[in-house]
């Protein structure tokens, strides 16, 4: 093998030598074309190479024809030709952002990902929802990540709008939760310029905001200071932008109040934080430990009233279903505590305190964790189906969506619902020979199964859609005659459901069958049966897409046009329409005539002669309806006239003030004290003796019982 002094030449192994040393920077150095003075001499006069090269020696060096200098590079690797750094291993050079001769060209390049942006239209209804979330659970850890992990920052100032315009019209724990969420977001999350943004959006809107909401201006004035108590909003924000708001104009009006009221009072940093009761956050641990603590209580107790109060006073309609998947585990765990449960759950769903999309989410996550459950209940899947069965059968759960759950599920066909069956459709023939409504009510009676009234409804739908229009007019007659007096509206929009669930097979056998469908739903509306809002609940009890779906929103379509009701009472050519149109006149009529100063006995009379003794709940609705629009309580007297003599029945004025309770919110808009004066009229008739005890006011005046 060769040795190393074979292998390099005296002047290869001085410049080793000289590396040893520290020296191979000069010994390079002299070897480089730069040292030469004149690159174009050949013989290089003067003094001797310190490498110990002869100057002869510099004639054999040749300059390279390429148009790279062959100059080192910057890190000590040399130029073309060279043997690189020194100790090089052939690895990837480290870059030292440090080093003098740093240059950033010399980076690996990165390929970086950029989020495809999203619309305004996008981020908006993903914001309303993100708000209900916070509004009903007060998580606001959760919230903040959600709305970091939507992206968009440009467009958090819509975030900041959306959340004060959602609380101006809840209560004052949503307000403050409100300004929590503000505070806790501000430079974490929302920039401060995106903040400031977003009130002015606000102040921009605020006139409209005030055709809905009254207070809006004082509402949003207190929004403003609090925002500047609690540091998020600079002080010279009020100043500055009221230079951008004409006079009298809302936004002005807010930043003067704001400025003037609030931040200008002694005291006034106490006051505003304490304007709304303080902190009131609840986290999610909370909600579940009140809802365990209530739903033991109730199993206990057995107070239905008070359970549902307990409801109600969580105010988180969001998180209802939470309830009713606690509630489903305990009626599985203590079999004794099943009829309860279901008959709190029936409740809650009756009263609207819980709603039917609450409800089917309840089962839904039950239905998930169905798994987990088998290994403490071993029997918890026939459980389930024996419930989600029974809340079927009861009306406050979705057959359809019954049909959706992960496990297996089947409505069962008992004999009973078959032989009332058969009759329910012996009832209807014969009705529709007869007209004889009275002799329907006493068939119905007599069968002494008001739950499976719905089969009925269901029944005598289909078969007038086969039939004249003059069936389908009856049809709808008897509906609006049997509600309250012999069928819950309970067991109307269950069998609207039904019917509503088998269209596609109705469609088979009835070409127009979805149009016609259509026309009796709003039919039911128009005749104050059913509320729009029920309307809105079946929907969300059908599956998305089906023909039953796209029946319901035909029908919202069509109620919402203009001189709908007209239209929809003759759209089976008038007959008994005319005639419930022509009651109603009459009913207006002699109401306003006895309101004058007419003759109690002369109203009764007139009340006598309608001959419509189905339809009296009406004169009730427009006597409480018309009480407070004149603000006149003597109409009250003619109301328990008529129920003193036995002119109205006992069901007739339940069913009245239950249509009122139904519209309060449409009431409020005209007549803003509605329903304080609906709870006195409720009072008023319980203590005179011509209305029920029984009667709830219900969630329409935001108390669930009275």
């Amino acid at each position: 093998m060769a040795t190393s002094s074979e292998l390099f030449t005296d002047p290869q192994r001085h410049i080793l030598r000289s590396g040893s040393l520290g020296a191979a920077d000069a010994a390079v150095e002299a070897l480089s074309p730069r040292s030469f003075p004149d690159h174009k001499s050949k013989v290089i006069t003067g003094a001797k190479i310190n490498s110990g090269f002869s100057a002869a020696s510099a004639k054999h060096f040749k300059r390279s024809n390429s148009c790279k200098s062959g100059q080192p590079k910057k890190g000590g690797g040399g130029g073309k030709g060279t043997w690189g750094v020194w100790l090089e291993d052939g690895k990837e050079l480290h870059i030292d952002r440090s080093d003098p001769n740093y240059d950033s060209e010399e980076e690996p390049y990165k390929l970086v990902e950029t989020p495809i942006a999203q619309s305004l239209e996008e981020f908006k209804d993903k914001v309303a929802l993100l708000v209900g979330e916070y509004f009903a659970t007060g998580n606001v850890a959760d919230t903040a990540s959600d709305l970091r992990d939507l992206g968009s920052p440009d467009y958090h100032h819509y975030f900041v709008k959306k959340l004060i315009s959602m609380a101006l019209d809840r209560h004052d724990r949503e307000k403050e939760m409100a300004a929590v969420l503000l505070s806790a977001l501000y430079a974490d999350v929302v920039e401060p310029e995106q903040l400031a943004k977003g009130f002015t959006r606000l102040l921009e809107s605020v006139d409209d905001l005030a055709l809905d909401i009254p207070d809006a201006v004082d509402i949003v004035a207190l929004f403003l200071a609090r925002a500047v108590v609690d540091d998020i909003l600079p002080p010279a924000f009020l100043s500055k932008s009221q230079k951008d708001y004409p006079e009298g104009s809302g936004g002005l009006r807010v930043l003067q109040i704001c400025e003037k009221s609030y931040l200008m009072a002694p005291l006034h940093a106490e006051i505003v934080e304490r304007r709304w009761g303080g902190s009131t956050r609840t986290t999610v641990a909370e909600v579940k430990k009140k809802i365990d603590e209530l739903l033991n209580e109730y199993v206990e107790s057995g107070d239905i009233a008070e359970a549902c109060r307990c409801i109600w006073e969580l105010n988180v309609p969001f998180f209802h279903h939470e309830v009713v998947k606690k509630a489903l585990i305990i009626a599985m765990e203590k079999r004794n505590a099943e009829p309860l449960i279901t008959s709190l759950l029936k409740e809650s769903a009756g009263e609207g305190i819980i709603t039917s999309s609450q409800i089917s989410k309840g089962f839904a996550r039950l239905s998930d964790i169905l798994d987990d459950l088998v290994l403490d209940i071993p029997h918890a899947k026939e459980m389930l189906q024996s419930l989600t069965w029974k809340a079927t059968e009861d009306g406050w759960l979705s057959a359809s969506f019954a049909k959706s759950l992960s496990f297996e599920f089947s409505l069962p066909n008992s004999q009973e619902a078959q032989i009332f069956k058969q009759q329910a459709t012996v009832i209807a023939q014969e009705y529709f020979l007869s007209d004889d409504i009275a002799e329907v009510v006493r068939s119905l009676e007599e069968l002494a199964a008001p739950e499976l009234h719905h089969i009925f409804v269901k029944k005598l739908i289909l078969l007038a859609m086969d039939r004249k229009n003059r069936e389908k007019e009856m049809a709808s007659i008897l509906i609006s005659s049997l509600y309250f007096e012999a069928i819950t509206i309970d067991q109307i929009a269950k069998g609207f459901t039904l019917l509503l669930d088998s269209a596609e097979d109705t469609a088979l056998d009835i070409p127009d069958a979805a149009n016609q469908m259509t026309l009796f739903l709003a039919r039911t509306v128009v005749d104050d049966v059913l509320a729009p809002l029920y309307l809105r609940e079946i929907d969300g009890q059908l599956k998305e897409g089906s023909l039953g779906a796209e029946i319901v929103h035909m029908a919202l379509s069509i109620l919402s046009a203009r001189h709908a009701a007209e239209r929809i009472l003759r759209c089976w050519g008038g007959g008994s329409g005319w005639a419930i149109d022509d009651a109603k006149d009459k009913i207006i009529r002699l109401l306003e005539e006895f309101e004058a100063g007419g003759v109690l006995a002369e109203a009764c009379q007139c009340i006598r002669e309608l001959d419509m003794p189905f339809f009296h709940h009406e004169v009730v609705k427009k006597a409480l309806t018309m009480a407070m629009e004149k603000q006149n309580d003597r109409l009250l007297n003619l109301l328990q006239e008529c129920s003193n003599e036995g002119l109205i029945t006992t069901n007739q004025t339940l069913k009245g003030f239950g249509r009122v309770m139904d519209n309060l919110d449409d009431l409020a808009l005209d007549i803003p004290n509605a329903k304080e004066k609906f709870a006195l009229y409720v009072q008023q008739a319980k203590s005179e003796g011509w209305l029920k005890a029984s009667f709830v006011v219900g969630s329409a005046i935001n108390m669930p019982y009275a």
